[in-house]
Order: structure tokens, then C-alpha cells, then sequence
């Protein structure tokens, strides 16, 4: 593979609100450093997307934020999120995933009923009220798009749902809880194409209510659905800009390459 000047980097400051930031952030698997210097900045009610080659570290960064790395990884340098640094020891990592929601790469619905997967969380944090149980059952999955199609088997088992409703259940189930940002690890890697743009257009219509940053190994799918573009390699952010400018007009060779199809 092409060698590139990874201490050359071009990322754009965000004029819009910022809902969540890194600053100098770095990751160590034992003594593998995985993340180098990583800061980036997340606008508010927009989505970005992770780009980059298989074990570029965009995963690995996205799991940072919201402390998905914790014991298998070291992680240095601020995470900074309505004024907290979330990385900082004392801070409590389960109050921060209730605002910070994810979706992983396969569907991983629990083995109850649609009902219950929405509700479960939700008893677990205190909510007990039946009718705010049944609101927030109908309106999460409203939002992921999937009430049509399931209303009227609420109590049947999550596991016989298609793949691409397992996906979007999973979504449910993350909304279910008001988070303010949701976090996606290539959640249509492992769907059809139809799925794959119900997922696209459930996305789309979340950016609403949420800040949604997905990591995608898709590149149509981020030219498709993403405000803005974050490109990793070897660890490192390359380049971060508006998607159009990213992929239309990239500042840094190792962007253009890769866009291109030089590697990959």
C-alpha cells in the first residue's frame, strides 16, 4: 500500500451546534496504539459518517464515545458532551449510555417479545407507569419505522422478525430511552437492499430528534445520507469535512485514494 504523511491532516472546524467532541484522543489495545490524536467535533441533529478500510480504528473511535471500549481498552484524551468529559474517572458510564445510544453491526434483539425488548430497559431505569410503558412502545417504534408492521403482534418474539426488522427493532429499543445522540457500527452491513433503505429513511427522518454518527463501510450509503464525513486510516483522521466536499473535492491524497478505489 501507498505510503501516506499521516501527520498531515485537514478537518473543518463545525460552525453549527456541537452536540459531542473528542480532543486529542488516543487508544491503546496493551501496547497497540489504535487511535492517534483523534479530535473531532459532532453537530447537533445531523448526521455524520466514519469512513475508512477495514482496521482504520473508525469502529474503534465510535465505540469511544460512549465508553463501549471500557476494559478492553485504554483510552486517553476528553470526550466532551453537554459540558462533562465523559472519559473522566468518577463519571458514571451507565448514566452516559442512557444518552448516548447504540446500534450494532447485527441485529441483537433480546430473545422476549417486540414488547418486552422496547419495555425491558425502561422497568430496568424505573419506569413502571403502564401508559407511559405503552407510549413510549408505540412512539419508539413509530420512529423506527416499524409500528405498521408489527402493532398487532406486539407479543410475539422478537427472534422471528426479518433481519432487516431485528435492525430496526434495535433502533426502537435504543430511542426507547430519550437518548440525544445515537451511535451506529454499520447497522445495514448484513441486510438486503430493501432493508438497507428503510434503514437509510428511518435514519433520515431520526436527525430530527437525535445527533447520529454511523460508521459505514458503504460509500454511496454516506454520500446518501450524511451531513458530514470523517475518513480514517491507520488510526488516524485523515480528513473531516461536509460529505459533498469529501467526496467531490477531498484536500488529502490518502481521501482521494481511497475514495477512489486505490485501497480498501
Amino acid at each position: 500500500m501507498k505510503e501516506y504523511n499521516l501527520e498531515e491532516h485537514s478537518i473543518v472546524k463545525i460552525t453549527d451546534e456541537v452536540e459531542i467532541s473528542s480532543t486529542d484522543l488516543q487508544v491503546y489495545y496493551g501496547n497497540d496504539h489504535a487511535i492517534f490524536d483523534a479530535s473531532l467535533e459532532f453537530p447537533k441533529n445531523q448526521i455524520t459518517s466514519l469512513i475508512g478500510a477495514s482496521g482504520s480504528g473508525k469502529s474503534t473511535y465510535l465505540r469511544c464515545l460512549n465508553r463501549m471500549n471500557e476494559k478492553i481498552a485504554r483510552v486517553d484524551g476528553k470526550i466532551m458532551y453537554q459540558g462533562t468529559d465523559i472519559n473522566a474517572s468518577g463519571v458514571n458510564v451507565y448514566e452516559v449510555r442512557k444518552q448516548i445510544g447504540m446500534v450494532f453491526q447485527r441485529p441483537n434483539p433480546f430473545a422476549k417479545s417486540i414488547r418486552e425488548n422496547i419495555q425491558f430497559a425502561l422497568k430496568s431505569n424505573g419506569i413502571h407507569d403502564k401508559h407511559v410503558l405503552e407510549e413510549r412502545l408505540e412512539s419508539s417504534l413509530k420512529e423506527a419505522a416499524l409500528w405498521d408492521e408489527v402493532k398487532d403482534e406486539l407479543d410475539k418474539s422478537a427472534l422471528e422478525l426479518s433481519g432487516g426488522q431485528q435492525q430496526r427493532l434495535c433502533i426502537a429499543r435504543s430511542v426507547a430511552m430519550r437518548p440525544q445522540i445515537l451511535l451506529l457500527d454499520e447497522p445495514a452491513s448484513a441486510l438486503d437492499p430493501i432493508s438497507t433503505s428503510k434503514i437509510e429513511d428511518t435514519l433520515d427522518e431520526l436527525k430530527s430528534h437525535y445527533t447520529i454518527i454511523i460508521v459505514t463501510h458503504n460509500m454511496s450509503q454516506a454520500t446518501r445520507i450524511s451531513n458530514y464525513t470523517a475518513f480514517f486510516h491507520l488510526g488516524h483522521i485523515v480528513e473531516y469535512d461536509k460529505t459533498k466536499n469529501i467526496f467531490m473535492n477531498p484536500s488529502m491524497p490518502a481521501t482521494s485514494d481511497y475514495i477512489s478505489g486505490a485501497f480498501g
